[in-house]
């Protein structure tokens, strides 16, 4: 069974996302993360997609490698930008030909090439589309702090309610306190979802990366961590510590609160995703990271 609907309704995931390699070094730092995560044993693990679909051949070799020579479950993301109704069927039934069971589908960040063709306009017409061809477990994108584009949090949630019901699963945005997410859920549940959402962890690395990727995805970056970290933004061992010391907190209380498994953002990186898993993994029986 590698539909990741089904695999979410028997307990909690573990899961990691990466993102396509451009060199070769960046390729065998790669290889050697996925070789150093796969005896965490997790439930899938899933490879971006650049702006405007920059990295559609990229996603999709990496996507391709990992499902035929690694045994791990391998999901793409795909985003509506950037590309024409036929190249996504195209894709889609690529994916469906090599045996991929499973697809993110996105709204996306928009191309940096204004001329860009872009037939889709919503992560729904992707849905859509992968229904039609038929054979995937479909997720989709959840922002706990609403999405930036919201105009507000009453119309975010009844777009995220309209989206979980024709999806599968969802997976969330990365955030830094636990508050954000459940009243997440909790906001769904009166909608009367009933789609799992798994949320997204990011253990950081990197103090002015962390902050610019929050802006852009209008996660917030609490006064309490910048108080931490800034004094050693310079040190980048001080920096993953604490990162994998936060994610790992804020991951057992996600955990605890009955969160259906955990999502980490992983940025090809072995170590800090590891640090965190040893101490929260398997739920309730984590050792010390």
């Amino acid at each position: 069974m590698a539909r990741i609907g089904e695999l979410i309704s028997q307990g909690p995931t573990l899961s990691y996302e990466f993102f396509p390699p451009k060199d070769e070094q960046a390729q065998r730092d790669l290889e050697k993360t996925l070789q150093r995560l796969a005896p965490t044993e997790p439930a899938f693990v899933s490879v971006t997609y650049g702006a405007g679909g920059s990295t559609r051949d990229l996603t999709h070799d990496v996507v391709r490698h990992i499902h035929r020579d690694t045994g791990l479950v391998a999901m793409p993301h795909l985003t509506c930008v950037g590309h024409t109704h036929a190249e996504v069927v195209d894709l889609l039934r690529q994916y469906k030909e090599e045996g991929i069971q499973n697809v993110l589908a996105l709204g996306g960040d928009p191309p940096q090439d204004a001329t860009a063709v872009s037939e889709f306009t919503y992560a729904s017409e992707l849905i859509e589309l992968a229904r039609e061809i038929g054979g995937f477990s479909v997720g989709v994108a959840a922002f706990p702090e609403v999405h930036p584009k919201s105009p507000d949090r009453e119309s975010d949630r009844r777009h995220l309610a309209a989206k979980l019901d024709m999806a599968d699963f969802g997976i969330t945005q990365f955030f830094f306190e636990t508050e954000p997410y459940f009243r997440m859920r909790d906001e769904l549940d009166a909608l009367g979802v009933t789609t799992p959402v798994l949320p997204g962890v990011m253990p950081l690395v990197n103090v002015a990366g962390a902050r610019r990727m929050a802006a852009m995805n209008g996660a917030a970056f609490p006064d309490w961590l910048s108080e931490r970290l800034d004094p050693v933004a310079d040190d980048p061992r001080a920096v993953a510590e604490i990162g994998a010391e936060v994610a790992a907190t804020l991951s057992e209380e996600l955990l605890r609160g009955g969160a259906p498994g955990l999502h980490l953002y992983a940025l090809n990186r072995s170590k800090p995703a590891l640090r965190v898993v040893r101490a929260v993994w398997p739920p309730g029986g984590g050792q010390n990271p």
